[in-house]
């Protein structure tokens, strides 16, 4: 009898004290509708800490989405990709200038591929990305490592995926632009943690 007390109360600690999720959650909220992302930290480690640093720090309260890449709007013979970047790179440059790069984890040593949905880190060469992030729309091979789209054939760094909210995605990506960029840009009005 208080065998079974004792285990039905661990048991009821356990639940009250444990997390509600896995894995970390963030919610994107814009204008648009709110995007709920789950991380992954136990295969992108470095990414997500920093990421989750990013949002801790204040740095995406003036954080926007402005660029948009279409199948449609790209050269012919280039490699395809489907996306909406966003970060601070074009309402708080300054900020983003200053915070450094973080160690690039390759999708050959995460298994986070770009399949729709998942969110990446935009860099220049590897180890540079930072504040700034971009959701895939649609599948995007040429994304992992060894694809298409960079040159230098490390891919991206994909770090987490879109569990609600992949109609927000979609209205975005479908905003007025001109060559590449939302115009307007699409603000997000907060990053938060769930």
């Amino acid at each position: 009898m208080y065998r079974r007390l004792f285990i039905a109360f661990i048991c009821l600690i356990t639940a009250c004290s444990s997390p509600k999720y896995k894995n970390p959650h963030v919610v994107i909220e814009t204008n648009f509708g709110d995007i709920e992302v789950e991380l992954y930290p136990d295969q992108a480690p470095k990414t997500v800490a920093a990421f989750l640093s990013y949002i801790d720090s204040g740095y995406y309260e003036k954080a926007a989405f402005y660029r948009v890449l279409r199948d449609d709007e790209q050269p012919s013979d280039a490699p395809k990709a489907e996306l909406i970047q966003g970060g601070i790179w074009k309402t708080n440059y300054k900020l983003a200038a200053t915070i450094p790069g973080i160690p690039h984890e390759p999708t050959n040593q995460t298994k986070i591929l770009h399949t729709d949905g998942t969110i990446s880190l935009a860099r220049a060469a590897p180890g540079t990305g930072n504040t700034e992030f971009f959701i895939c729309v649609g599948d995007q091979p040429g994304f992992n490592y060894g694809g298409a789209n960079n040159p230098d054939g490390q891919g991206y760094a994909a770090f987490g995926k879109v569990v609600k909210g992949m109609n927000v995605v979609r209205s975005i990506y479908n905003a007025p632009e001109t060559d590449g960029e939302f115009d307007p840009v699409i603000y997000i009005n907060k990053i938060k943690k769930l």
